[in-house]
């Protein structure tokens, strides 16, 4: 399934005391377009997950996928992404779906990843690009202008607060959109674009989102729209 020996590369921006680390790993697959069409096969069984912020839906992935994965993703990009040992992992195939009207106040911001990691370890997050419309967008990184322990403070209590009363606070205005830009809140760093077989792996702890700038251009169909497989895991930084 994954390419033994594919293409990768590290790339580092952002602030030069804090920047962000992105693995790219090009020709990640040796038959991508067999996910994709088991995709459309299980098209049916896509469904949202009431228990995340995703904006979508999603397939869970089975064990021995998942650990195909991670075993992949150890031999060509954890050394490069500082993760010692992976402790934990689930992944999934996912579609971007919902149109902006539909977003939740926080699937308007940027979010980072919790997966309940520890001091010294890491939320590690990996997308693979399985759509080759470029204009669907890849996944966006930003910087916090406030406290990050303050921002977490404040995502709580965004959750419970509605449209007007979220916008006054953030000034994000009454036009729903996902985040493709900077804001009172965060500095927009930069985009890694997607393309066709192509994985990316971060540090899910920093603040990131996908780049949804034509969500007219959406689809639940596998063929057609967002397509990724997402991998989440948790382990021990190499310089805690």
């Amino acid at each position: 399934m994954f390419n033994p020996r594919p293409e990768v590369r590290t790339i580092e921006f952002g602030p030069a005391d804090d920047p962000v680390r992105v693995v790219v790993v090009d020709d990640a697959l040796l038959d991508p377009w067999a996910l994709v069409d088991l995709a459309v096969r299980h098209r049916a069984a896509f469904a949202e997950a009431p228990h995340n912020a995703y904006p979508g839906i999603e397939l869970p992935l089975p064990d021995r996928a998942v650990q195909a994965f991670v075993q992949w993703f150890g031999d060509h990009a954890q050394a490069a992404l500082g993760l010692s040992a992976v402790q934990s992992a689930h992944a999934r195939l996912a579609m971007v779906t919902r149109p902006p009207d539909r977003l939740s106040p926080l699937q308007r911001l940027p979010h980072r990843d919790r997966l309940g990691t520890a001091p010294g370890e890491m939320a590690a997050a990996g997308v693979l690009y399985l759509f080759d419309d470029a204009s669907l967008g890849g996944t966006a990184f930003y910087s916090p202008r406030v406290p990050r322990a303050e921002l977490d403070a404040q995502f709580g209590r965004y959750a419970s607060l509605d449209d007007r009363h979220f916008e006054h606070e953030t000034g994000l205005g009454a036009v729903k959109c996902y985040p493709h830009a900077g804001s009172r809140l965060f500095d927009w760093l930069a985009e890694l674009p997607p393309a066709f077989n192509r994985a990316i792996f971060y540090d899910g702890g920093r603040f990131h989102c996908s780049q949804i700038e034509q969500p007219e251009r959406l689809s639940d169909d596998p063929a057609r729209g967002r397509l990724t497989m997402n991998l989440f895991m948790t382990g021990c930084r190499t310089n805690p």
